[in-house]
């Protein structure tokens, strides 16, 4: 499998590049960055490495490198400068999203690539990417609230002293400040959460609010979160390239699960060698359900906001 990143030269682009290549099962990966130089050296930093990990072909190009990409990644993105209104910040990324978009038309793309969009606002510019691509249906994949579930997961280990890969907790929603916890779901090696040792609601409120934060916090303390966006890049691009059936919390246009149409947001959702394959409906506490319907319609008047300027 080949797999084309966009935006390699920056912190997450290089995390998903160096996480795609400890993994050794994309055969191809190439960087493509507005910084060729950087793009580069990335790519060269990685090379050296093979000889310890895997036969792979990494390396840095333009756009028409990708014309026979098998997953395309686009993680190229703005930061908010001083005083900039979020919506400002939106549509600037918006902007830069689109100029990407026409070049990757532009060189063209094969009818069965995925893309797999980072950038944020994820969902707003996953449901762009759809739009404007023409792609089939599943074939436009963002990260979603993956990134937020590993979060959330490892950091209700962290706190419960547990394995953190026996774990069982998603959030789904918007990747953002609406964002909805599923409790009624959540356990560990197979117990309800609410049933482990040591777990109160007070402690799952804290963990939440730090997952839901992490991003944040990231920016504060290292200018940027990296890896953990790697793993969690890798984790879906890993799912496409096995045709593993892995059901993962990663946004797509909605067409109908819990009801919900013409918004990208994430719901639990099949991934496999077509993308996204199928969405899936497991049961949720009402409250669950009403807060998914309210962060699909913050979503909605973003997504209105930005057409609006377009």
């Amino acid at each position: 499998m080949k797999v084309g990143i966009i935006g390699g030269g920056g912190i997450v682009g290089a995390s998903a590049g160096f996480a795609l290549q400890l993994g050794g099962i994309v055969h191809e990966i190439v960087i493509v960055d507005v910084n060729a130089e950087l793009a580069d050296g990335q790519a060269l930093d990685m090379l050296h490495g093979t000889a310890a990990i895997a036969d792979q072909v990494i390396h840095a190009g333009g756009y028409e490198s990708l014309a026979d990409a098998d997953v395309i990644c686009i993680t190229a993105g703005l930061r908010r400068k001083p005083d900039e209104s979020r919506l400002a910040l939106i549509n600037r990324n918006v902007e830069l999203f689109t100029s990407i978009l026409g070049s990757i038309k532009a060189h063209g793309l094969k009818a069965d690539a995925t893309v797999l969009v980072v950038s944020n606002p994820v969902d707003i510019l996953t449901y762009l990417a759809e739009q404007e691509l023409s792609l089939p249906a599943g074939r436009v994949v963002g990260l979603g609230t993956l990134l937020d579930t590993l979060r959330f997961r490892s950091l209700l280990a962290m706190r419960l002293a547990a394995p953190a890969t026996q774990l069982q907790a998603v959030i789904l929603g918007e990747h953002g400040d609406s964002m909805v916890p599923i409790w009624s779901s959540a356990s560990i090696g197979g117990l309800p959460l609410e049933k482990y040792p040591g777990f109160s609601h007070r402690l799952g409120e804290e963990t939440f609010q730090r997952a839901k934060t992490s991003g944040a916090e990231m920016i504060k303390k290292k200018t940027g979160a990296g890896f953990a966006v790697g793993v969690s890049i890798a984790e879906v691009i890993h799912a496409i390239a096995l045709d593993a059936k892995r059901v993962l919390p990663v946004s797509t246009v909605q067409r109908g699960c819990y009801g919900l149409r013409n918004v990208a947001l994430s719901v639990p959702t099949v991934v496999g060698r077509g993308g996204a394959e199928q969405t899936l409906e497991i049961d949720l506490w009402p409250k669950e359900l009403q807060g998914l319907r309210r962060s699909a319609s913050v979503l909605e008047s973003t997504l209105g906001q930005v057409l609006a300027t377009r």
